[in-house]
């Protein structure tokens, strides 16, 4: 991909990251970060992080420990907690090396953990895309069976039998660690989700960055009530949920942002938010 460059970070354990940084012809003086979904490799988010950067942008994107170019998914010890508090740390202090004025863009988890990052302080804005809090009865009749299903037994149960969570054979993306989707599952069944699990209550109180919340109104794995959870998570942060359906965009379903179909639309609404900020 054109101005795409393949780089490597290190995490401050010293854990090898396979990254991207897409550096814009002429910067805006903005520099961002993409945090990945769970279990999403940094190769979805690549066209979106090419329109950045020609829209002034320097993007870094990035794959978490035992995913994608940063390992495999038998990777042992890892933790959920470490993609944020690790991973995206790293990200962060690679871009504050060359660049003052400092953004993130979380996908799902990504979004979740903003506040976990050491040095989140830094950032002055952060968008956050089909994110919400994983607590399972913030779903609703099957959905919500499903989701405590998914939390109480098959993430916990089938990680330890196998020694990783097959999540690719559910279609649900790549393979995680074990120790990853045992974290995640014990996160979920917190009614404050992984600031409660964590006792991180400080530290999302003290995060005050300007954040947009992007809700779809068809997905199905984050629930408008999820989605609304989740900011109540972020108390200091002047935030904002935008709600966008498909109709809205002449398309059947939107199946996430990131798509190029929304290249006119989401994309540059989004981009737009990030300039004013």
């Amino acid at each position: 991909m054109p101005g795409a460059e393949p780089c490597e970070i290190r995490a401050g354990d010293g854990y090898r990251l396979g990254a991207t940084l897409f550096r814009p012809a002429t910067g805006n003086g903005r520099a961002l970060q993409i945090n990945a979904a769970a279990g999403v490799k940094q190769e979805y988010y690549g066209k979106f992080a090419a329109y950045l950067a020609g829209r002034g942008f320097s993007v870094l994107t990035f794959d978490y420990r035992g995913i994608g170019r940063s390992g495999s998914f038998r990777l042992k010890n890892a933790r959920m907690r470490d993609w944020a508090e690790l991973d995206a740390a790293a990200a962060l202090d690679f871009l504050a090396q060359t660049n003052k004025r400092l953004m993130a863009i979380g996908h799902s988890f990504g979004g979740q953990s903003f506040a976990l990052i050491p040095g989140a302080e830094r950032l002055a804005a952060a968008l956050a895309v089909g994110s919400q809090s994983g607590y399972w009865r913030h779903w609703r009749g099957a959905p919500r069976a499903g989701m405590w299903l998914l939390t109480h037994a098959l993430l916990p149960g089938i990680s330890r039998l196998f020694g990783y969570f097959p999540a690719a054979a559910f279609g649900q993306g790549e393979n995680l660690p074990a120790g990853v989707a045992i974290e995640w599952a014990s996160w979920c069944r917190n009614p404050d989700y992984l600031v409660g699990a964590l006792g991180a209550k400080e530290q999302y109180a003290r995060f005050s960055a300007p954040l947009r919340l992007y809700w779809m109104a068809d997905d199905l794995y984050a629930p408008l009530g999820a989605a609304q959870a989740l900011l109540r998570l972020y108390p200091r942060a002047p935030s904002e949920l935008k709600r966008v359906a498909p109709r809205e965009l002449g398309a059947e379903r939107i199946f996430g942002l990131f798509r190029e179909q929304f290249r006119d639309t989401l994309w540059r609404d989004a981009a737009d938010w990030l300039e004013r900020h």
